[in-house]
């Protein structure tokens, strides 16, 4: 059975989710990365995206996720028509490293960004990498130098944060800087060895 010891690690756009999933996995918890998983399915399907959206999305063999990703958080019905054929082949492929990951009787984590929101995994347990919302608008303006505008828009198609902070079961808070989030991170993997060894 998939998802026995798994535990949910989200987050929001921009909360620093990629740093705590390195960060957790240097304190030797497994990771499954949803992110990642998605990338490979992507590029593996560049014919279908040529066929669904245009060859201008695709470069070589590799999908444009950037220009790929303006237009879906422009149209929401090409949004639909994305997330109606990807998620299901994440959803599989994350089961299968899951069943195997299970097999080690431990927990280990899965990095998905839309947990709350997709409600698609049997997950009991989750972590979630909390920023508060007007550092998390700074940092996505940052990093990708979007418009303000544009960075809200990628923010909003979200759940806010302060409401997947409530419903998870664990938080680490990333609001400081990188020494506070490796405490809060060695914290955190420091509780489930105790609740599991």
């Amino acid at each position: 059975m998939a998802f026995k010891y798994a535990i949910a690690l989200t987050g929001g756009i921009a909360t620093g989710k990629s740093t705590v999933a390195s960060l957790l996995a240097l304190n030797g918890m497994r990771v499954i990365d949803a992110d990642s998983i998605s990338h490979e399915i992507l590029d593996e399907s560049s014919d279908w995206v040529v066929k669904t959206f245009s060859k201008e999305y695709v470069n070589g063999s590799k999908v444009n996720r950037e220009k790929l990703g303006k237009l879906v958080f422009s149209d929401s019905q090409a949004k639909k028509i994305l997330e109606d054929f990807l998620h299901p082949k994440i959803r599989e492929e994350i089961k299968r490293r899951s069943e195997k990951q299970d097999t080690f009787n431990f927990p280990y984590l899965i990095d998905i960004p839309l947990f709350f929101e997709n409600s698609a995994y049997n997950i009991n347990d989750s972590v979630v990498v909390y920023t508060p919302r007007e550092i998390q608008l700074e940092r996505f303006i940052k990093r990708n130098a979007y418009s303000v505008e544009e960075s809200n828009k990628r923010i909003d198609s979200q759940m806010p944060i302060d409401e997947k902070k409530k419903k998870a079961t664990w938080v680490i808070d990333n609001s400081k800087n990188l020494k506070h989030l490796q405490k809060e991170c060695e914290e955190f993997v420091n509780l489930i060895k105790e609740k599991y060894l």
